[in-house]
């Protein structure tokens, strides 16, 4: 780390990161206390830390680290039933109350407002409860909320979606696992239950969830209390259906308590692992193309191989980077690592059978209908409204948004003609496959054939083995009685010489007797 200080200028830092590498930054004074399982987000070029674990134990500071000046500050927070003038002390009870201590809970900004919706903390109650810290007069407090208020978990994952927070899964305070999607408005502070179609990701917590073009929800990895996943899940938030679409590119391998962010249409996902091992690749999904890549690695038991870190994107000198924070790897972190991003490259989404191809195809078809709307001379519209152009605005401003609008037809025929080509390649492809796999076929019904006939050979051997077998013992029998036989016969015949010779002998005798 001390060779990063002399290579970095505090006022520049940003200038002599390399692209997709991870790099620690120095820190000036001290430093937030090492945790995993915390929320975080970056807002005005300085990343908020709320919460988390610690030695099995749950923390409630709020800490606030610079990311211009590279220090860390603490953000000392009153109640809404506290003058100004009462400041955050460690045994307030009013303020325990109103922001305790919490973990696995989320975290967003929404105006001058970061909201923290779930959680696990000791006095956990049987709802979801929804908590606020104000940014410019520090207050928090806890939201009251309305409707259908989920029970309360964590290990959750909440997404954004214009002026609503979904809420998808996570783990009830009895450990239960969910799969249930809720609905928060931010409007009128009033949740919902959101009813779907098609099969729903199997219970789960510690994954993560995005969205893509504010129409699909995206649900990423987890676990259960045994398993670890990496399969991806999307929502279609019109039709409301899930689907599990087929992903290409890089293989992914299961985890969970990872971190993830979107930017544009790049879904980054950092660390991870399965309570053994942590994940060392930075993954990459395209969510146009459902395309896995690996941004770059780590080194093993490196702090971002590690679970329940945090990572956050942030703009820092008027450059886009990602900045990660915290976790557990069998030691908890708290250092701070930024990569820079590589500018991005312009390309055009292929389109699969998913629910992003569904959209790119509405894209081409409004853009079509777009276009067709007039070939000739491009009159403003009879109606004023239509296509929120008026007819009062004038005609040079008019011709210029029908170029425009003639370039992007143009540029999605390109597109479209791109994929028409490598469609056909695909087509392709699957049908050397499928003829491969007729021949392999065949060739395994032949082999199948052929062990069906070896099988009956050894079937006839094994039942002439065992008649030569049985033949060999009764042959051996035989052979052991004829032995015994022969024996017999043997000391018979020695008892008959016996006898004869007495016989002899007494009658010589007898003739001297006489």
């Amino acid at each position: 780390m001390e060779e990063i200080r002399k290579e970095i200028d505090v006022g520049d830092w940003h200038s002599n990161l390399a692209h997709d590498e991870w790099t620690p930054l120095p820190v000036s004074g001290s430093r937030a206390s090492a945790r995993y399982k915390h929320a975080a987000v970056v807002v005005d070029e300085k990343l908020y830390i709320v919460g988390g674990s610690r030695n099995g134990r749950y923390l409630s500071d709020v800490q606030v680290f610079d990311l211009r000046s590279l220090t860390w500050s603490s953000l000392k927070l009153i109640t809404e039933s506290s003058s100004a003038e009462n400041i955050q002390e460690d045994d307030g009870s009013s303020l325990r109350d109103a922001f305790p201590a919490i973990s696995d809970h989320r975290m967003i900004k929404w105006g001058n407002k970061l909201l923290l919706i779930g959680g696990h903390s000791k006095k956990s109650s049987d709802n979801m409860s929804v908590r606020f810290i104000d940014l410019e007069t520090h207050l928090c407090g806890v939201i009251d909320v309305s409707g259908n208020v989920p029970a309360s978990r964590g290990g959750h994952s909440i997404t954004l979606v214009g002026s609503r927070v979904l809420v998808f899964g996570g783990e009830d305070k009895n450990r239960r696992l969910l799969n249930d999607l809720h609905v928060l408005d931010l409007e009128t502070m009033t949740w919902d239950v959101v009813e779907t179609k098609q099969t729903r990701p199997v219970p789960r917590f510690d994954h993560t969830a995005a969205t893509h073009s504010d129409r699909y929800l995206l649900i990423f990895g987890g676990c259960s209390h045994s398993i670890f996943y990496s399969d991806l899940h999307i929502l279609d938030l019109q039709t409301m259906e899930w689907s599990q679409p087929h992903v290409q590119g890089d293989v992914v391998t299961p985890r969970a308590g990872h971190a993830g962010i979107t930017i544009d249409e790049n879904w980054y996902i950092v660390g991870g692992g399965d309570n053994s091992t942590g994940c060392l690749e930075t993954l990459v999904l395209n969510m146009s193309k459902l395309v896995w890549s690996t941004s770059t690695h780590v080194e093993a038991r490196h702090p971002l191989a590690s679970e329940g870190l945090s990572v956050c994107s942030a703009s820092v000198f008027g450059e886009k980077i990602l900045v990660a924070f915290g976790g557990y790897n069998g030691k908890y972190n708290n250092d701070i690592f930024v990569m820079r991003l590589k500018p991005g490259e312009s390309s055009h989404p292929k389109i699969f059978k998913s629910p992003a191809a569904a959209a790119a195809a509405a894209s081409v078809t409004a853009a079509y209908a777009i276009a067709k709307s007039d070939k000739s001379d491009y009159p403003p519209p009879a109606n004023p409204t239509l296509n929120g152009i008026g007819s009062s605005l004038p005609e040079r401003d008019i011709r210029n948004r029908i170029d425009t609008i003639k370039e992007e037809k143009r540029a999605l025929e390109s597109s479209v003609a791109e994929t028409q080509v490598e469609n056909a390649k695909l087509r392709e492809k699957i049908d050397e496959v499928n003829s491969s796999h007729t021949e392999l076929s065949q060739e395994l019904q032949s082999v199948e054939g052929q062990l069906i006939s070896e099988r009956s050979r050894c079937f006839k051997l094994e039942a002439q083995i065992a008649e030569l077998q049985k033949a060999l013992e009764s042959g051996q029998s035989i052979e052991a009685e004829v032995e015994m036989l022969r024996r017999q016969r043997s000391v018979s015949d020695e008892g008959e010489d016996g006898t004869v010779q007495r016989q002899g002998s007494g009658g010589v005798w007898g003739l001297f007797g006489r």
